[in-house]
């Protein structure tokens, strides 16, 4: 019986983790390529052999998901797997439909065979959407359990952009295992604040091996997730945040119905923002489709690091890039704190942007006058820097998860924007958690 031939539709993350679970090791399959998308320069590459198992000792080729009906053919392959996400509906059937016409089957793995189980307690923290507000959920759900005599470890969601062999398993405990592992400003700003909160967080390429060393040091195991994906792990208790400054996405993105309808949890952020009809349309979405979960409201308040005044002047505001990329939001932390401080103009970058930043937004017009903080690779954290120091304006508000003053030269005054979870009102998570534990 001859194999099936698969092309795994992915992002560096997810595809990887898919092949892990089901393919590494099947004789029934042949995986003839993955395919990269949303990030930059991540095509090109090769999955390789020490990752990909005794069936595949050339490793397995990267290639461009533009490239994806020639590919069909160059492979004859037989069956494409959607393994990435934060992408609509509309966004997943039209690849689909692209797949059918070239011939060949278009599939999503559920959560039976991607899930693993772990000997320690999991939970688990996803969204809707980029940018609704995981990373402060994570770091409120870490502080809680501490609080508690919890030791908790989290594992990240991965974002393997260099050296995938190395990157089997990461292990960040201190601010210097960052440069150890040759982190990029988008790595950074996940692991730096749980570092900095005196956390473990592991990451990597293989989430079994990541999970088995992870069990070593944890009381209970903390999935942080990413973009809006589905956890790794078989999860005990699963906390999802949804956004009301982009209702109805909970219903129409992938996975994030999956997501919401998985939930235990759902964290409704940013509520003194949004405007009220929005906050009741993604309550009223969650109850349709998931009628048990809990609801928590939360905010997410600003603090605003930096002795400068920005009264009547002309600003650059640098937001996190996924949000602003594909995340598809229009503004971030930075842009509120902006306002609030009396800003009176949000300078536009895209006249100075140079290189890589320039292709950035040529790809993603919508992101307007914001920057995104751009940085999987050492041209693109240059071109960034060029960027900023290129704009005409009198001060600079970083709005990104970390401060980026730390990883390039702003000769520009800056503030920092940080913003934490606060729930409002009843049921919170110190509730949730407390019955968790109990």
């Amino acid at each position: 019986m001859s194999k099936i031939k698969v092309i795994i539709l992915g992002a560096a993350g997810r595809d990887f983790h898919n092949f892990n679970c089901r393919y590494r090791g099947n004789p029934q399959y042949d995986v003839v390529a993955f395919t990269a998308t949303q990030i930059p320069d991540i095509d090109g590459r090769k999955y390789p052999a020490e990752l990909a198992g005794d069936l595949y000792p050339d490793g397995i080729p990267i290639e461009d998901e533009g490239d994806i009906v020639e590919l069909i053919g160059k492979y004859g392959a037989d069956l494409c797997i959607m393994s990435y996400s934060d992408r609509s509906y509309q966004q997943v059937m039209s690849l689909a439909s692209v797949v059918n016409a070239a011939g060949a089957d278009f599939a999503m793995l559920g959560e039976r065979d991607t899930q693993l189980k772990s000997t320690k307690p999991v939970i688990s923290v996803g969204a809707v959407r980029t940018g609704c507000g995981k990373s402060q959920t994570s770091r409120r759900i870490c502080e809680i359990l501490r609080k508690a005599g919890k030791k908790v470890v989290a594992i990240r969601h991965p974002m393997p952009y260099g050296d995938l062999a190395a990157q089997k398993v990461q292990r960040f405990a201190e601010i210097g295992d960052l440069a150890k592992h040759k982190c990029t400003i988008e790595e950074m700003e996940e692991y730096e604040p749980h570092i900095v909160a005196g956390g473990v967080i592991y990451a990597g390429v293989d989430y079994e091996a990541i999970l088995r060393e992870a069990e070593k040091e944890a009381d209970i195991i903390l999935w942080d997730g990413g973009n809006n994906d589905t956890p790794f792990y078989k999860s005990d208790l699963h906390i999802v945040v949804a956004d009301p400054h982009r209702p109805g996405h909970e219903l129409g993105y992938f996975p994030s119905e999956t997501n919401v309808r998985l939930a235990d949890v759902v964290i409704i952020n940013k509520v003194v923002e949004a405007e009220f009809e929005n906050i009741e349309q993604v309550r009223d979405n969650v109850r349709g489709i998931n009628p048990s979960a809990v609801i928590i409201d939360a905010a997410s308040p600003l603090t605003i690091e930096g002795d400068v005044d920005l009264l009547g002047k002309r600003v650059l505001v640098v937001e996190d890039g996924p949000t602003l990329t594909h995340g598809e939001m229009t503004y971030g932390a930075g842009v509120v704190a902006a306002m609030k401080m009396g800003a009176e103009e949000l300078v536009d970058p895209r006249p100075w942007a140079v290189g890589r930043l320039a292709e950035t937004f040529a790809k993603y017009p919508e992101i307007g006058t914001l920057l995104p903080a751009m940085g999987y690779g050492a041209e693109q954290v240059a071109d960034l820097e060029k960027t900023i120091n290129a704009v005409e304006c009198d001060a600079v508000v970083i709005g990104t998860p970390i401060d980026l003053n730390r990883i390039v030269k702003i000769r520009k005054p800056t503030v920092r924007v940080k913003y934490e979870l606060q729930e409002i009102g009843q049921p919170n998570l110190e509730q949730v958690l407390a019955r968790f534990l109990g």
